[in-house]
């Protein structure tokens, strides 16, 4: 991706552990670089085309002095959320927070902290089959739209489907949409599992049924797989409920493991 830097804006304001910092302030010097594609812009020579600079240093200086934080880390972390969510078309961001006068007691130029964030693309599951079953599914989509650091980019149709596992059953609504988001794996679960409690979902049997359920498939290329957490999704090669979905909204997305496509593993299933 292209570039734009800004270096060593300089922000007084009032970020610290100790109470006189807080109460008096001091200077910290912000650098970024904004990752995009700036190719359109160099075409026309259009400023709307691109990512205004100066708009994005008003935004940093507001919001460095609009809250209080201790750490220089939380304040690297603000920025970077606050500058992705601004304008879609930045896609990953370095954020460096430098502390000229750090109060450490020690001759010493400067104390920084330097983060890197970007969105990242997944794709997650949806499930229903108690209740109102569509009313919940639309509920946990439009929870998503609305937390910070996710955009739903596309939704699959939702497809009736029998129950998976043994478990005696009514039928399922199932559905798939992508997302970009900024939430870590493990956050992003956390948020799933929060917009299931939220729909009254109760974790009693095993495969058995649900209000709702939500499960990340992909994330990135990302393979990972602890207690808590396994990505690529545990046998989604072999569910049609979920391959059937993934086929319409990402056809040619290629499983990071197996290397086949979700169309490809939808055809090896009917054969």
């Amino acid at each position: 991706m292209d570039k734009i830097k800004i270096e060593n804006l300089e922000v007084f304001a009032n970020h610290g552990v100790f109470p006189e910092e807080t109460k008096l302030g001091q200077k910290f010097l912000v650098s970024c670089v904004l990752y995009l594609d700036t190719r359109r812009a160099g075409m026309t020579d259009l400023l709307e085309e691109s990512v205004n600079y100066g708009t994005i240093c008003q935004l940093i200086t507001e919001q460095m002095k609009k809250k209080t934080f201790q750490l220089i880390e939380a304040v690297a972390e603000h920025l970077a959320e606050e500058i992705l969510v601004f304008d879609e078309r930045i896609r990953q961001i370095d954020v460096e927070i430098k502390k000229p006068w750090a109060p450490i007691g020690l001759p010493i130029d400067t104390v920084s902290v330097a983060i890197s964030r970007r969105w990242h693309e997944a794709y997650v599951a949806v499930g229903s089959n108690m209740g109102d079953k569509r009313q919940y599914i639309e509920t946990a989509l439009e929870g998503l739209r609305q937390t910070k650091g996710c955009r739903v980019e596309k939704v699959s149709k939702l497809i009736v489907t029998e129950p998976y596992g043994g478990v005696e059953q009514d039928e399922f609504l199932n559905g798939a949409c992508k997302i970009q988001t900024l939430l870590a794996p493990w956050e992003l679960l956390d948020r799933l599992h929060e917009l299931e409690k939220e729909a009254g979902r109760e974790r009693l049997i095993h495969w058995g049924p649900r209000t709702l359920d939500l499960d990340i498939l992909l994330y990135d290329n990302e393979i990972i797989e602890n207690d808590e957490l396994c990505i690529p999704h545990v046998d989604m090669q072999n569910r049609r409920f979920v391959l059937e979905p993934m086929a319409e909204i990402a056809s040619h997305k290629r499983h990071p493991v197996y290397g086949k496509t979700m169309a490809e593993m939808l055809m090896d299933l009917d054969k």
